[in-house]
């Protein structure tokens, strides 16, 4: 897919949704995640142990809102020490994804600790996905004026099939965009997705 000329819009991070709605409704909705499928993240950590033992729990450096550094959190899908013995980028095919690692990327089961990253103010439920720190783009584009998310407008436009330029034009656009219905709009789809698997590895 093509990404389309960027239109010259105003940003919309200091509407009322933005400053005050968005972030509340965000972590209201993890907080109720957590209380209602605490089971799901047993379960997990349960397969994840049986098979490869501690850690259950993977954290990253990521690149957030205005270039703030902090550690997004996943359930662990690869081999012990994954990050030294290969580089931080992964595909499908990568060798140190574990059995039960490829299942949680399959599901994008994997990505369910980051509801502890929305409670603590460090991520949205939408978003651009957050940058490991040696991929950041100019910290003076416009996603950076947002907090990133678990999914976004790059995620349910093609996710990993997408190219650096058609990733980097729809999270760019996003800022534009913004907005309950945009958010809401953005869920739906990315539900969708992972119920009928696609754009995972």
């Amino acid at each position: 897919m093509e990404p389309k000329k960027m239109r010259k819009l105003e940003t919309r991070e200091n509407t009322i949704y933005v400053k005050y709605i968005k972030e509340i409704l965000g972590k209201s909705i993890a907080v109720l995640f957590l209380l209602f499928f605490w089971w799901l993240y047993v379960v997990c950590a349960v397969m994840i142990i049986a098979e490869t033992g501690f850690p259950v729990i993977y954290r990253q450096r990521r690149v957030g809102k205005g270039g703030k550094i902090f550690y997004v959190y996943k359930f662990r899908t690869m081999v012990k020490n994954a990050d030294k013995i290969g580089p931080e980028s992964t595909s499908a095919a990568d060798s140190r994804i574990t059995k039960m690692g490829g299942i949680l990327r399959k599901t994008s089961l994997d990505e369910l600790p980051q509801m502890i990253n929305i409670i603590r103010g460090d991520m949205n439920l939408v978003g651009f996905r957050p940058d490991v720190p040696r991929d950041t783009d100019d910290l003076k584009e416009k996603k950076y004026l947002l907090k990133p998310g678990i999914t976004g407008l790059a995620q349910v436009n093609g996710r990993s099939s997408l190219t650096i330029e058609e990733k980097r034009y729809w999270e760019e656009k996003y800022p534009q965009v913004v907005s309950f219905g945009t958010d809401l709009r953005i869920i739906g789809k990315t539900f969708r997705q992972v119920l009928l698997r696609k754009g995972t590895n």
